[in-house]
This record gives structure tokens, sequence and C-alpha cells, in this order.
């Protein structure tokens, strides 16, 4: 019987765990090593632009990759783990309940949106987290046109201004103007709890944000919070109340609700804590990565973001370490000291930073060129050749 190496999720720490799993086996010419990805759908959804219109499109198919390279694919929804007993319980896609065994497993579950007990919240508002939440936003702007002209049609709250609330908030217009007309007068509030506006991404990236948010007309309330939603709009911790049809959240994100079903220390977005090679401390054949792990990227403190900047190169580490952990190779130390952020801006641009410090590079059109080629070249899985593919999950290829 073939050993199985198992990775739940099908996102970009999950795809390329399992590319890079099955080029360390192709080079050490291993046929008895089955490796399986459990994941919903067969597609790799590109979740960094589901603040984008036409969300329905930002996917891109696995099953001819997966052919290609000899990763079998199992559609379902992981519901336990058991980590004495080697096995995950899963829910398939005709609603059966399923067990599979592993040898060792990758968890690449990914995170979702954190939504704390604000009354409301769950029935009114709108997130771009997750592609069929990110569609119903979608369905209910082009909805708006239906509606009588009003205040609240017409005001998008934002709740949160760190990365996804900037995006959303800076080409929200864009799309409200596609749905109401160029003449409809339009107002779109960013509330967040932040002293400055962009407070969250440093100083270097200030004056960018400020610029695209006054080209676009994009408002901010800081130094507030949401602490109700209703049909309405919401109330402020201030007791003021802003009237809006549309409410997006997009304060913070935690991890898969399947690290808690593993033993091990957390950080308080529910991460594990992993060891150098992405393998859970604590744990003999389970490894975390992408959003579900507690990663260092450097010797200075710095740990990985939930970005897909961070996951595509540990998945290309997490599978390469757990395929040579079975195979009793040498691991390959995960290392990210690089980091840099592309933070779209509307029609104004975008802003591209380099260093933990965000020191600003590109801005403006510039930094549009380069979003644009990152949104729709660079994280998109590679072709249906097996060598191509292969290659491409080198963990050692320098990373950003």
């Amino acid at each position: 019987m073939k050993s199985n190496i198992l990775i739940i999720g099908a996102g970009f720490a999950g795809v390329w765990s399992a590319l890079s799993a099955a080029r360390l086996l192709d080079q050490a010419g291993r046929d008895d090593v089955r490796i399986s990805v459990l994941a919903p759908q067969p597609e790799l959804r590109i979740r960094p632009r589901f603040y984008e219109a036409d969300v329905h499109s930002m996917k891109a198919p696995l099953g001819e990759l997966f052919e290609a390279v000899g990763i079998h694919f199992i559609q379902g929804s992981a519901d336990t783990i058991d980590a004495q007993g080697r096995s995950v319980s899963y829910t398939d896609n005709h609603g059966q309940l399923q067990r599979i065994t592993y040898d060792r497993l990758i968890l690449a579950a990914g995170s979702q949106v954190a939504r704390p007990a604000v009354p409301g919240l769950v029935e009114y508002a709108f997130d771009v987290d997750q592609m069929e939440s990110a569609m119903r936003l979608e369905q209910h702007l082009v909805a708006l046109a239906s509606r009588p002209e009003s205040p609240a049609r017409n005001t998008v709250v934002v709740c949160g201004g760190g990365f996804t609330g900037i995006e959303t908030a800076t080409e929200m217009p864009a799309r409200l103007r596609s749905v109401l007309g160029e003449q409809a007068s339009l107002r779109v509030l960013v509330i967040d709890r932040g002293a400055t506006v962009g407070g969250a991404l440093g100083a270097g990236i200030t004056p960018s944000i400020v610029a695209a948010c006054e080209q676009a007309g994009v408002q901010w309330l800081t130094g507030s919070s949401v602490v109700a939603v209703d049909a309405g709009g919401v109330t402020l911790d201030n007791g003021e109340y802003v009237a809006s049809h549309t409410v997006i959240w997009t304060v913070g994100v935690k991890a898969s609700p399947l690290t808690a079903q593993i033993a091990g220390e957390r950080d308080s977005l529910g991460r594990l804590r992993v060891d150098e090679h992405l393998k859970v401390i604590g744990q003999s054949h389970i490894y975390a990565t992408g959003d579900t792990a507690w990663a260092a990227v450097d010797d200075l403190g710095n740990h990985a973001l939930m970005t897909c900047q961070h996951a595509i190169p540990m998945g290309r580490h997490s599978g390469n370490n757990a395929a040579a952990d079975l195979l009793e190779l040498q691991p390959v130390a995960y290392r990210q000291p690089k980091y840099v952020t592309c933070l779209d801006l509307g029609e104004w641009g975008a802003a591209f930073t380099e260093g933990w410090e965000r020191e600003l590079k590109l801005q403006g059109l510039e930094g549009k060129h380069l979003k644009r080629q990152i949104n729709s070249v660079w994280i998109y899985p590679p072709a249906a050749d097996r060598t191509q593919a292969l290659a491409a999950a080198d963990p050692l290829i320098p990373v950003v």
C-alpha cells in the first residue's frame, strides 16, 4: 500500500505544497507515495482579488495541473483531524461522511474573516473574504440600481482600514458608478479605530493612501468603531448612526478552526507554531503552512503574514519537507527575509513598498502596472505541464 501525504486545502499554500511534494518524489524516483489534496473545489480561488468586480472569474482550475504531476484530488470538506490515529474525517461532495488516513499531514486550510459578537454583523454585513460572500456583495451592488434614490442606497460603509479595507474602499467608487451612473451622488466611508488614515500600514505608505482616497472621494472616520449593524446602517461607539444599505466588514482574520484540533502552541490569530521546516511543534507527522502557520521568516523576530506573498513559498517548503520527512531526506529551512507590499488604490493607482517599515518604491500608475502583473500573472498556478510545474515548485527559488 502506498504511503499518503494528505494536504487539507487548495489555496496558495495547499497547491504549492502538493507541487513541491510531487517535485521531490519525482527527483527521488519514488512512485510508492501518493499525494492527496482534500478541498471543496478543484480550483485555486484568487482570494487577493475578491475586492474587484467579476469575482466569479477569480479562480484557476486545478484538474489538469494535478493530473499532469500525479496529484490525487479529493472533493470534500475536512471535519475532524485525528492526530493519534493519523486520519481525517470529511464530508464529500455528495454529503457523505468519509475518512482518509495519512502518513504526513499538511494543514493548508487557510483563514477566514474574524466576526466578533457585534449585533447584526452576521445578518446584515457583507465581506470579501470568500468567493461566495464576495459574489453576494457583487449581486447586492448590482441590485442597488433597482432601489429608490437615497443617501443610504448611495453610501457604502467599509469597516476596517487595513489592507483589505483600503483596497475594497478605493475600488468601490468605480464599481458604484458602473451601477448607479456617473452622476450619482456617492459616499464611501471607511470606519477605522486607528488614529490616522491608513495608520496600520505605516507612515511610508500613508501619503499614497490619502492621495488616492481624496481623488476617489473616499472618506475616513478614524478613532471610531462599529458597535452594531442593522438593515439601515451602522451604529458607532459614540452613538452616531450612519445610514447605509451596504456595510462591508474587513476587520481582521483568523486561522481555520481546524487548527484547534491539533495540539500545539498558537498565536493570537489561532495559527499553529511551527519549526523552521514548518512542522507543527510537538507533532511528529503534521505540518502547517500558509495562513494556519505561525512561522518565522527571518532571525529578527518577523513572522509570515496571512498573504499569498508568504503562502506560496511556505507551500513550496512544507510540501518538500513533508515528503523529505517521509523519505528520510534532508529538509529545507523556510526563510523569507525580504518583505514587500503592493496596495491597490483604485483608479489612482497602487503603492509598492519594500521592507517591514514599508519604504515606498513605486506609486500611482507605475505601482498599478506592477499590481496588475501580480494579480493577473504572478499569483496564478503554473500551466499543466509536468516539467514546468515541478520546476516552479523548487523551495530554493529566491522568494519575495
